[in-house]
């Protein structure tokens, strides 16, 4: 240990060069012409000398000897003092948009429904002019409203308050875009609901072109946007009109297509899930759906699932700035189409629920893969770039209460035989509004400016 230590190429220490000198010269020193006392004094204060200039360099190695049966504890005080220092550090670090922090140890997405018909709803149904006739409840003959009143309570915190001047203020000259399905165009259309209400009349507008629609308001220079992609990637569904396509197929490694309209974009949410599961392997082309669509080879969902996250991970490390930019990603959403799920009838669904599953905080539907969550666990935690996931999908578990069932534009003429049994025809998939997606967007707004 002292031999190692003594001749270490430290920029600290003296080279063994030297060390050698300072020997060889006090060898040589020789005595003065006085007496051979004298001259024995000499020998042990030079002496002496030397081994305190010795120990004042090398002290911290002598001590290092001496204290040799505590170092691994030390060591093991200094690796807790760095991983304390790193976590410090990351705790401190500003995100983009954020003004302030989540109480620590507040999982914002563990929690129960509270009924809070004072706060909620944020507004009313015909108070937005953007919601689509898909899920607009009221204007189709739901007559309860209880739906529009539950608030997410997280256990141990609260969610701050969504404040629609605040969050137009801090987008102000800025863009967010929503990228997905449906169902991501209804979070978009609940997020333009809670912003629209604090802008005035003249300086707000919605546009829909193919499959971007862009909500602007004007005062503020901010802007709103969907882009229809319900794989992400490109597939023989991305007609924004005319998508449903039962033998959906997705090109592999596909992204640029779509990504061309969403570069310069300071908030990206994406989100896709229910167009994967078709209950059977998915089809996926090699080559371009110009040609003869030959080259197609199946895949289990997941591992299909896996290369479109892993395309757009790639495409975000490329092209959002950490210090500028956001991404966030939304969990699956859960659809209630087995009652005897939650204890209701064998052969129902969400149509004429009223109330949210209060009493079994484990529930868990059949329509939500916990493999797929997995998957988007794996691939999102390796992005260079933070992608924060809004993990709504448990708390919506409990919403069965929520979906627009048969109020709704129904886009065919409903036969005789679905309108002698309702449920046969009840989308038990898409979310009132106002309703579910106001929190959904709640917590966007806490993730976003509170991380």
């Amino acid at each position: 240990m002292m031999e190692e230590t003594l001749y270490s190429n430290s920029r600290n220490k003296v080279q063994p060069s030297k060390l050698r000198r300072i020997f060889r010269s006090l060898a040589q020193m020789k005595p003065t012409s006085s007496p051979q006392r004298k001259s024995s004094f000499s020998f042990y204060a030079l002496t002496l000398s030397f081994v305190v200039f010795v120990t004042v360099l090398y002290g911290e190695d002598f001590s290092c000897i001496l204290r040799q049966p505590f170092l691994k504890s030390l060591q093991l005080q200094g690796a807790e003092k760095q991983e304390e220092s790193i976590a410090t550090q990351e705790e401190d670090a500003v995100l983009p948009f954020a003004i302030g922090r989540t109480e620590k140890r507040c999982d914002v997405f563990n929690g129960t429904w509270v009924y809070d018909n004072v706060t909620r709803p944020y507004y009313a149904e015909p108070d937005c002019p953007f919601i689509q006739p898909q899920l607009k409840c009221q204007a189709y003959g739901r007559k309860d409203r209880a739906y529009q009143n539950w608030r997410w309570q997280p256990h141990g915190c609260s969610l701050p308050s969504f404040n629609a001047t605040f969050m137009l203020e801090m987008l102000r000259g800025k863009r967010m875009m929503f990228v997905g399905d449906s169902l991501n165009r209804g979070q978009f259309l609940s997020m333009v609901c809670l912003l629209q209400r604090a802008v005035p009349k003249g300086f707000k507008s919605i546009q829909i072109v193919g499959s971007l629609t862009v909500f602007k308001a004007e005062n503020y220079n901010a802007t709103l946007m969907f882009y229809w992609a319900p794989f992400l990637v490109e597939s023989n569904s991305d007609n924004a009109i005319v998508h449903r396509v039962k033998d959906r197929i997705v090109r592999a490694r596909s992204i640029d297509k779509h990504a061309q309209h969403w570069k310069g974009v300071d908030i990206m949410v994406f989100n896709t899930y229910m167009w994967w599961m078709t209950g059977q392997k998915m089809k996926i082309l090699r080559g371009s759906f110009d040609g003869d669509l030959k080259d197609i080879k199946e895949m289990e969902t997941e591992e299909a699932y896996r290369l479109a996250l892993r395309s757009m991970v790639r495409w975000v490390e490329k092209n959002m700035n950490p210090g500028k930019t956001r991404v966030f990603f939304t969990s699956m959403s859960p659809a209630h189409e087995r009652s005897m799920e939650w204890g209701g009838e064998p052969d129902g669904n969400c149509h004429n629920e009223t109330t949210p599953i209060l009493d079994n905080p484990a529930y868990w539907g059949f329509a939500s893969s916990k493999s797929i969550m997995q998957v988007v666990k794996k691939v999102l935690s390796k992005s260079k770039v933070p992608i924060m996931v809004l993990n709504i999908t448990q708390l919506s578990e409990y919403r069965k209460d929520a979906h627009t069932s048969i109020y709704k534009k129904q886009w065919n003429k409903l036969t005789p035989e679905q309108l002698a049994n309702p449920r046969s025809y009840a989308d038990c998939v898409h979310w009132c509004l106002p309703g579910l997606q106001d929190t959904w967007n709640e917590l966007l707004y806490t993730k976003l400016f509170f991380p």
